[in-house]
């Protein structure tokens, strides 16, 4: 196996460790977030934020932590079969089971970019040339006139109405580091067939 596909491997599981770990310590944002919401609704006039931060850090939660779920197998699978499969059989039907995950990843992150950029403003059909745009017009005018670009935002229709943008963004980032996950478990499990990696 290419020694670069061996490095795409162990840098994608050390990444996705490292945010997957940070990620679990999410639940316990949403436990204070969720504490003060009943403290609030006790004992003095409840406060309008809870229920949609309690939303979006849940959906942090969830979305960082599935690359590190994937990385150890932990992620629900059909297991009528597959328990009792050998080593050899199961990444062989991984290894083809895989490319469904991607597609249906690749479908999902297109779709998160699509309301990532209407989130910001962007009413248009061209969401990718939207963000290179607006990334070119970052590092080379500066903030301020990226800032220009932006249109009318996208908030909440809720009373507290935050900006709904930085959620749709870490939804976007959770799904590509999930595609990058699936990735090196293909390559994992070819490297497992044909005897390179145990």
């Amino acid at each position: 196996m290419p020694r670069a596909i061996l490095i795409y491997i162990s840098a994608i599981d050390a990444m996705n460790r490292v945010i997957g770990r940070m990620a679990m310590y999410l639940i316990f944002v949403l436990m204070g977030v969720l504490l003060w919401s009943s403290a609030s609704k006790v004992f003095m006039t409840p406060s309008m934020w809870t229920l949609e931060t309690a939303q979006f850090v849940m959906v942090a939660y969830f979305v960082l932590g599935g690359p590190y779920s994937i990385q150890l197998g932990s992620n629900v699978r059909m297991d009528l079969f597959y328990g009792e499969w050998s080593p050899k059989t199961k990444a062989w039907v991984d290894a083809i089971t895989v490319f469904f995950l991607i597609f249906y990843l690749g479908v999902l992150l297109y779709g998160g970019l699509v309301s990532t950029a209407y989130s910001l403003g962007y009413f248009g059909s061209e969401p990718f040339t939207f963000f290179l745009d607006l990334i070119g017009t970052f590092f080379t005018e500066g903030p301020s006139a990226a800032g220009e670009e932006l249109g009318f935002m996208e908030r909440s229709p809720t009373a507290w109405r935050p900006w709904l943008w930085p959620i749709k963004t870490v939804l976007c980032l959770g799904v590509f580091l999930m595609i990058l996950q699936s990735l090196a478990e293909f390559f994992r499990d070819i490297g497992r067939l044909r005897g390179v990696i145990d």
